[in-house]
């Protein structure tokens, strides 16, 4: 059997934790190793413990989760974050995602949906609630790159949907026969084009814009 998915979990709220755990532990492939009642302690416990998935709230007291986010990135910690929340505005939503969320879903989830999730970021996938997909579809304003999408070639087009896929490099040259140096190129070209800083926010753009479609069957 493989290993479980180690989980730490992040909110101010010991009843919204201890709920969590209850249900995350009669997950036969996923193990809760700790808590934290704010981002800082989060940070702190995320070190000391290194999951695999981290469950984070948005709005905490002291340090928030979109803080705590911008912290783990400057970490280089690999813990994939989900955000869980209860908060479904916009100008919530954008900033938790482009700090490096890997997932954004609110408290009232499906218990066995949650479950999923877990499993789906850990798996390297972007996870948006329908809701949450809705939210990024309004008007941002500025520096959203949608405004450049028509300069992507086909083949950048095909790279972007399977980075929204959680592709690797190395994935995408396998998905796509080309060669691992080509494959870079392409995506610093996205990159360039879209005026976007990494490949989160790359998953992101297509995510939002629909252009999930250059998935490739393994």
């Amino acid at each position: 059997m493989a290993e479980a998915i180690r989980v730490l979990l992040v909110d101010d709220h010991q009843v919204v934790r201890r709920g969590l755990r209850t249900f995350l532990e009669v997950q036969d492939d996923i193990e809760v190793v700790g808590e934290a009642a704010d981002g800082a302690e989060g940070v702190d416990r995320a070190t000391e413990l290194r999951p695999d998935v981290i469950l984070m709230d948005v709005k905490m007291p002291g340090m928030d989760g979109v803080d705590a986010l911008r912290r783990l990135r400057e970490l280089d910690h690999p813990a994939r974050v989900l955000i869980v929340t209860s908060f479904t505005e916009q100008r919530t939503v954008v900033p938790a995602l482009r700090a490096g969320a890997a997932g954004y879903v609110y408290k009232d989830i499906d218990p066995e949906a949650l479950a999923g999730a877990i499993r789906s970021v850990y798996a390297g996938h972007i996870l948006l609630q329908p809701e949450v997909a809705g939210a990024l579809l309004q008007p941002e304003g500025t520096g959203s790159g949608h405004g450049r999408a028509g300069s992507l070639t086909d083949r950048e087009r095909e790279v972007l949907g399977l980075i929204a896929d959680g592709r690797s490099n190395r994935e995408i040259a396998r998905a796509l026969v080309l060669s691992e140096k080509t494959v870079k190129t392409h995506v610093s070209n996205i990159l360039m084009k879209l005026d976007l800083a990494d490949r989160t926010q790359a998953a992101l753009w297509a995510v939002r814009h629909g252009n999930t479609e250059g998935s490739v069957p393994d």
